[in-house]
């Protein structure tokens, strides 16, 4: 069997001392997926991305990457080693314009901006058009590109997405999918944590419903879309198009 790509095993972790959101929690990534995380507010599918991305510590369990314990490493180690994130919210630098928040994407190789730069605006050609705006003047759905932009100018291997739908509107959400899936396309596994169950389960390849801090249930994307329990647990409150 082949080694998953990124592997949670049996993950404790909180914000607090001795306050733990996730109980034993598990994940896998394989290389070429993407992975959806759904489930009602509180359940800890924030905390888990969190998790993996070094940013909240792993108290028990394992994370790994290609077989190799990457628990709490630091942030920057990680998207050196091939790990992006793209968090829900401050997720641009405002002050700076589009092209220095690439730039900020690609610090350790700087050399690589022009082919880098050229891959993103192939996905989001705004970039390109406006690359001289300052990124407070964006709207929300123009900052969750450039941040996404910003995540893939590393050449990530892994990318993570904290509910890139946010906050946008119905027709901004619908571009926030298919670009969640142009992107997977490229080579890059994906997962993504998203507040659109029914949305997010129709476009991944295999999906996980967090409760309370554990995994209640996982399967492919479209068996879970259509299981009787998930559909009146979760989906009825959670799939809101």
């Amino acid at each position: 069997m082949t080694e998953p790509l990124l592997l949670a095993k049996d993950v404790t972790a909180g914000y607090l001392p001795g306050i733990d959101i996730l109980t034993g929690c598990d994940l896998e990534l394989a290389e070429g997926e993407l992975v959806g995380i759904i489930g009602p507010n509180g359940a800890g599918k924030s905390t888990l991305l969190k998790a993996l991305f070094g940013l909240v510590e792993v108290r028990t369990g394992t994370v790994t990457l290609r077989g190799a314990d990457i628990s709490n490493k630091p942030a920057n180690e990680l998207v050196s080693m091939g790990v992006g994130y793209v968090p829900q919210n401050r997720n641009v630098f405002p002050s700076l314009t589009i092209e220095e928040n690439l730039e900020m994407g690609l610090y350790l190789r700087p050399k690589e901006f022009k082919e880098r730069f050229e891959f993103v605006a192939d996905l989001w050609p705004l970039l390109a058009q406006r690359r001289k705006q300052r990124a407070g003047g964006l709207s929300g759905g123009e900052r969750q590109m450039v941040a996404m932009s910003r995540a893939l100018m590393m050449q990530p291997s892994v990318l993570l997405l904290d509910e890139p739908s946010a906050g946008l509107s119905p027709a901004l959400q619908d571009q926030s999918f298919l670009r969640a899936r142009e992107i997977n396309a490229t080579g890059v596994s994906i997962v993504m944590v998203e507040q659109n169950a029914r949305r997010c389960l129709q476009i991944c390849h295999r999906g996980y419903v967090l409760d309370q801090g554990y995994n209640a249930y996982t399967g492919p994307g479209e068996e879970l879309l259509n299981d009787p329990k998930v559909v009146e647990l979760y989906l009825g409150t959670l799939a809101q198009a």
